[in-house]
């Protein structure tokens, strides 16, 4: 019951929280749009505002969820109360306030509300493998003491919410709570934490995402497929579904050179101001650059997209659908680079 609760009230906020693009309702949706909204519902327990900001794109939509669901849903040797730790961790680093509260909240409805708030001030998380998960996943070293069967799941959550950050930062609120006195709020998050437990009642089947996002025999494995054959099957058609989404508004030349800067990044920050950006947008046509600045902002820094930049780049391309897949494309690819710094340390599997 508190998870239909949950459902309904998350329904009502889902589509005037979201910035920039106009999501599908509920009752509007169809075709694919449709079947995976009602699949999120059944298997999440309520249509997530970060999963329906991405209904102007269909492709893209079944993609992210598809992403969600294998990697932190389906049961696995990792465990739930770990993989939302990994969120958490990855959230936070990527000072995405929204997907804290959410993984934070998920954290203490699976048992490790002490962790989240330690994660949450910055203070030492007591429980050894917790807090090596969230060291590693926040970029803090190699997970010593982990098990190294449980590194693909928690590879994979790590890129799903390196992606999912930065979607959240652009087209998102800084809570998904109404705003509140600091009190009321350390008293609500448990709670919308045990609504989140609530609605997943039931660990869905593994790979039932994958009949909505087309099989992709050209783009190549990752290095764990061995260990994690649905997982690597999922991000394998996923980021081809993303990736030839965007191929109408990623002109070749802002592709190669955002590659190329994401190539070279570290994953810290770039400094505030102009002067990264420019250094890459300068050396492109006039034409390229709005696509260009807005695909370096959400990959890199994703909390300075403002209205000036989506407007910009909408002069040349005024669609949701065009916004969206612009944006995951960008999104996605700092995750792939992200998830190939943390990797290193995650070897074992």
């Amino acid at each position: 019951m508190m998870g239909r609760t949950a459902g309904r009230l998350m329904k009502r906020r889902v589509l005037g929280q979201i910035r920039y693009v106009t999501p599908v309702p509920p009752r509007a949706a169809r075709g694919l749009v449709r079947d995976v909204y009602t699949q999120i519902e059944r298997d999440f327990g309520m249509l997530a505002p970060p999963m329906a900001l991405h209904s102007p794109a269909p492709s893209v939509l079944a993609a992210a969820w598809a992403m969600l669901r294998e990697s932190l849903l389906v049961d696995g040797r990792a465990g739930r109360a770990i993989k939302e730790t990994v969120a958490a961790a990855v959230s936070q680093a990527n000072r995405c306030p929204y997907c804290v509260d959410v993984h934070g909240a998920a954290m203490s409805a699976w048992g490790l509300g002490d962790a989240a708030a330690s994660l949450a001030a910055g203070q030492t998380i007591d429980d050894a493998q917790v807090r090596a998960a969230a060291a590693w996943a926040g970029g803090g070293g190699a997970p010593a003491g982990l098990p190294a069967a449980w590194m693909p799941e928690l590879l994979v959550v790590l890129t799903c919410f390196h992606y999912l950050n930065r979607m959240v930062r652009v087209f998102l609120p800084d809570s998904p709570l109404p705003p509140l006195p600091p009190s009321a709020r350390t008293a609500v998050i448990p709670v919308f934490g045990r609504l989140l437990r609530d609605a997943a009642t039931v660990a869905p089947p593994a790979g039932a995402s994958l009949r909505m996002v087309p099989a992709s025999p050209d783009r190549p494995e990752p290095n764990w497929t061995h260990e994690a054959p649905v997982l690597a099957e999922t991000f394998v058609r996923a980021g081809a579904a993303i990736d030839g989404a965007a191929g109408a508004w990623v002109p070749a030349a802002v592709r190669e050179a955002v590659l190329a800067d994401l190539a070279r990044w570290d994953g810290r920050p770039p400094p505030l101001g102009s002067i990264w950006i420019d250094q890459v947008t300068d050396l492109l046509a006039p034409g390229d650059r709005p696509a260009a600045r807005l695909a370096l902002l959400t990959a890199k820094a994703s909390d300075r997209v403002d209205e000036a930049t989506v407007t910009r780049w909408r002069e040349r391309e005024s669609s949701d659908r065009a916004l969206i897949e612009l944006t995951s494309w960008a999104a996605l690819a700092a995750a792939d680079r992200l998830a190939d710094l943390a990797a290193p340390a995650a070897r074992g599997f």
